[in-house]
């Protein structure tokens, strides 16, 4: 395939993943990572090395403007992935937020502007619904962000449509619901447990609300929901969920890794770790009606028995302990 790709924030959980998709798809990928000075590719580091030798990386800052325009260069897609998503950091540093979920796709749309043969694919989040007043939670349910993080992925959202209104910008948006899966940084729940379980110096399990559902997708069901938006038709200026369509409790999350480990520890709610109630989301549940007639998506593992599949590949890549010990298991990573 001749097509070219750029994916922003390839460094990242879900962007290193996709990356390695689209490469073995065949598809001609440049990987735009966030500069740093130790030069390190972030989740790209834990690619296969073959993979790595197929994708042009470039390192840069997704606020830069100049730098996007110069990487967007004979791209035929963009993929935009780039984004700060940790939730209690957004309390603490809500400007580095707007700066960057905002200021970083209006940057690509104007680098993209009169390329009409370049399709935008923006990652948004279910965050921006926040707690659901209906379930399945549909793409029309109320927009309502319980963190400044939720607020600039609404801010991010809404600009991407009015620039599609506005200017004809050729621009999709994919919600994702929770994904989860290698790779992911404890500043996730399922990584945080597991690695809690796993961590033999760890006798007691840290943890927030266990009360809280969300909508748990494995990381290659996520994956697919983005490449199926390469062949998809009439998707452009289209919001679409990527959900498994059930919804599973924290509290049951820890009972399936307690029985796949076979480890049991004790549960403690640790108060730093545990969100002001008008801030916590407690429940999630995606419809995916859209996803399967639009894109033809459907997650492949799903109902409880595909989460305890899912949980388990999860797993056996954190107790390799190469993997675990890149995490600091006994700090709560915000």
């Amino acid at each position: 395939m001749n097509n070219k790709i750029l994916i922003t924030g390839a460094d990242g959980f879900i962007g290193s993943h996709l990356v390695e998709r689209l490469v073995k798809l065949g598809f001609n990928v440049k990987a735009f990572i966030y500069y740093n000075s130790y030069n390190s590719w972030g989740c790209l580091e834990d690619v296969d090395k073959n993979i790595k030798k197929e994708i042009e990386v470039i390192s840069g800052d997704i606020r830069d403007y100049e730098c996007i325009k110069e990487s967007i260069k004979n791209c035929n897609y963009v993929f935009n992935l780039a984004s700060l998503i940790g939730i209690p950091y957004s309390y603490k540093a809500p400007d580095s937020y707007i700066e960057t979920n905002i200021k970083g796709i209006m940057n690509i749309m104007n680098a993209s502007s009169g390329k009409n043969t370049l399709k935008i694919i923006h990652a948004s989040t279910s965050e921006v619904y926040g707690s659901a007043s209906f379930v399945p939670m549909t793409e029309s349910h109320p927009l309502n962000a319980q963190s400044p993080y939720a607020a600039s992925k609404i801010a991010a959202d809404q600009l991407a449509i009015s620039y599609n209104k506005s200017f004809n910008t050729p621009v999709t948006i994919i919600r994702p619901f929770n994904t989860y899966g290698p790779r992911q940084s404890l500043r996730a729940i399922i990584p945080t447990i597991i690695s809690q379980f796993l961590d033999n110096k760890i006798k007691e399990i840290k943890i927030g609300n266990t009360d809280a559902t969300r909508d748990f997708n494995y990381i290659s069901d996520t994956v697919e929901g983005f490449v199926s938006t390469i062949k998809a038709k009439k998707i452009i200026g289209e919001v679409i969920n990527i959900g498994n369509g059930q919804e599973t409790s924290i509290t049951d999350i820890i009972k399936i890794v307690s029985k796949i480990t076979n480890i049991k520890k004790t549960i403690k709610k640790e108060k730093d770790r545990v969100r002001n109630p008008n801030t916590e989301v407690k429940r999630l549940c995606a419809s995916n009606f859209k996803a399967k007639k639009l894109l033809n998506w459907q997650p492949k593992l799903k109902s409880k028995k595909g989460l305890v599949e899912g949980i388990t590949k999860t797993i056996k890549w954190f107790e390799n302990s190469e993997n675990l010990k890149k995490f600091k298991t006994n700090l709560y990573n915000i």
